[in-house]
């Protein structure tokens, strides 16, 4: 019955709308701190730029994301899409996200990949701030998978690591254990030094991705 129930389009629809203010009430009793805001120069000068964090941190991220930016660039909140897949979790994150103004562009290494990759050049071209999850959206965990070396390849785009964690939290259960912010807290974001990919250079970039997106989150989490 409630299983039945989590499915009506009525149900989602309060339930989406009561996790969107939920979100909104973190972000606002939170006290947030930037860590190295100079990373975020590519971001600042209006270039296309990919913003990467592992998968750990999306909900965070759903909360803090508008704040984030406009204090990396210390002006207006540039154009955001986010990269997310089309499985039940990602529609409900992107809808969340949408509704506080980011683009969506559905896609993974498994589906839709082609035109995914299509509409992210695009995006980047642009000078749109694309944000991706490397270990997403099955992981494995803090484990970058190879597309986001090669899409920075491909376009010339800056990646930016990045982290956010708050200092009270729920852990989930999830595969990814993702970190879910409670409010009236303290939160930090964290940018790592900006990496760009030479255009034969997606293998040999990616470990250096992978590394920077842990300090990142090691920088948050201090």
């Amino acid at each position: 019955m409630l299983k039945r129930l989590g499915k009506h389009p009525a149900i989602q629809a309060i339930l989406l709308r009561l996790l969107v203010l939920y979100l909104r009430f973190v972000a606002r009793t939170t006290r947030w701190t930037l860590r190295h805001p100079e990373h975020a120069a590519p971001l600042a000068a209006g270039q296309g730029v990919i913003l990467a964090f592992w998968h750990e941190h999306l909900a965070v991220f759903a909360a803090c994301w508008r704040i984030a930016l406009a204090r990396a660039t210390g002006g207006p909140v540039p154009q955001v899409d986010i990269l997310i897949s089309a499985h039940r979790d990602g529609r409900l994150i992107a809808r969340i996200l949408e509704q506080a103004g980011a683009g969506i562009i559905e896609g993974s290494s498994s589906h839709g990949a082609t035109p995914a990759l299509r509409q992210m050049l695009r995006a980047l071209t642009a000078g749109r701030t694309l944000v991706i999850t490397p270990d997403g959206p099955r992981g494995p965990r803090r484990e970058a998978a190879p597309g986001i070396a090669q899409l920075a390849a491909a376009s010339g785009a800056w990646v930016l690591p990045c982290a956010a964690v708050t200092t009270r939290r729920r852990t989930l259960g999830s595969w990814d254990r993702m970190v879910f912010p409670l409010p009236f807290s303290r939160g930090t974001i964290a940018l790592a030094p900006p990496i760009q990919v030479p255009r034969d250079g997606a293998a040999a970039a990616l470990p250096a991705i992978a590394a920077a997106l842990t300090a990142a989150r090691v920088a948050a989490e201090a």
